[in-house]
């Protein structure tokens, strides 16, 4: 038996249903300045993916360079969105409250979203202080550093952490971190593909609803520390 010393929650797409709100709105306002990506082009290749590496992405691949401002005007207007529309993902409250394990946020968002959309769906108290964004480390996601930085501040050893993850980039992270992932394909933005893209980036379980996060959990405790080993889905 490996026990687990702390669970790590993305946002966006984990814990609230965030993502595929933020994705259109970059998709539209990249089309705006003629760069063709549609909405699924953005959920499928950015979702988890922090603005700076998105940028540098895009301004690459269409030899271009994004106005400074444009993810601070594409933030302000997803925000307002967000003031409406947000919701929890179904069932994450309840499956919080019912966690017996030290628990954190690891995020690509600005930490300003993160408190936004948390304090929105009434979560923020559940993980306040340890609110952690990828602005606080070198690099973003699919580099593991984010999820390093939550370990050492839980002083957890990493093949006794999870990662609880809607995205590729995110996935991949904890695999690169040595950590298991359950990778979650129940947010909006999640398509029928989605499964075997989390599989494919290293999610040792996949988990469609958020009622069955405490069974996957002690799943990876009678299976033990295999961070790259994909099994069955819950």
């Amino acid at each position: 038996m490996t026990d687990i010393d702390l669970v790590i929650f993305d946002c966006d797409g984990v814990l609230v249903d965030s993502e595929v709100i933020a994705c259109r709105v970059d998709a539209e306002e990249l089309r705006k300045i003629n760069i063709p990506l549609t909405d699924d082009d953005v959920i499928s290749r950015f979702s988890g993916v922090s603005s700076k590496d998105m940028k540098s992405i895009i301004e690459a691949e269409f030899n271009t360079k994004l106005p400074d401002d444009f993810f601070e005007k594409s933030g302000k207007i997803a925000t307002d969105r967000l003031k409406s529309e947000l919701r929890e993902i179904p069932g994450i409250t309840l499956a919080v409250q019912s966690l017996p394990y030290a628990k954190c946020v690891a995020s690509s968002s600005l930490p300003d979203k993160i408190e936004f959309c948390l304090t929105k769906v009434g979560l923020i108290d559940r993980f306040r202080p340890h609110i952690f964004s990828t602005s606080l480390v070198k690099r973003g996601k699919p580099a593991p550093d984010i999820f390093l930085h939550a370990a050492q501040v839980f002083r957890a050893s990493v093949e006794r952490c999870v990662v609880v993850e809607d995205s590729v980039a995110g996935v991949s992270a904890a695999r690169a971190a040595g950590m298991r992932s359950i990778g979650f394909h129940g947010g909006a933005h999640c398509d029928a593909a989605h499964p075997a893209r989390l599989r494919q980036a290293g999610a040792t379980v996949l988990l469609d609803h958020m009622s069955g996060l405490l069974p996957a959990l002690e799943e990876l405790k009678a299976r033990g520390a295999q961070p790259t080993r994909p099994i069955e889905a819950i």
